[in-house]
Parts: C-alpha cells; sequence; structure tokens
C-alpha cells in the first residue's frame, strides 16, 4: 500500500501551533476590500485559530507536517 500524500492547498493555507491546533488566515482578507467596513478589516488582520470540528482532517491532510 502506498504512503498518505500530504494535501499541498491544506499545507499552503494551515499550520500548526505547538499545541496541535491548526491556524489560517481568515477569508475575505486578499481582495475586494474597499466596501468592507474599517472594522471588519481590522477583525480580520492576523490569524485565527480553526474551530475543533475541522481540526482532526486538517492534520490528516498535513501528513507528516502534523509533527
Amino acid at each position: 500500500m502506498s504512503k498518505m500524500k500530504t494535501h499541498k492547498g491544506v499545507k499552503k493555507r494551515f499550520r500548526l501551533t505547538a499545541k496541535g491546533k491548526a491556524k489560517h488566515r481568515p477569508a475575505g482578507t486578499s481582495h475586494r476590500n474597499v466596501r468592507v467596513s474599517q472594522k471588519r478589516k481590522r477583525n480580520l488582520r492576523g490569524t485565527t485559530v480553526l474551530d475543533d470540528t475541522m481540526e482532526q482532517k486538517i492534520r490528516e491532510s498535513l501528513g507528516k507536517y502534523s509533527n
């Protein structure tokens, strides 16, 4: 049986913290921000921790990068 491959899209979008939680950049930050309020832009700054429901799937998709 072959090895499980790392999902490259997940590898680019998520990183794991020291405790194993998945960090990611919030959606809606890259373009078309003219109509977004300043408060919304400010709150989207930086990274956030992913919800626990999706964390296991992300860890499986990261493969060897989940250590």
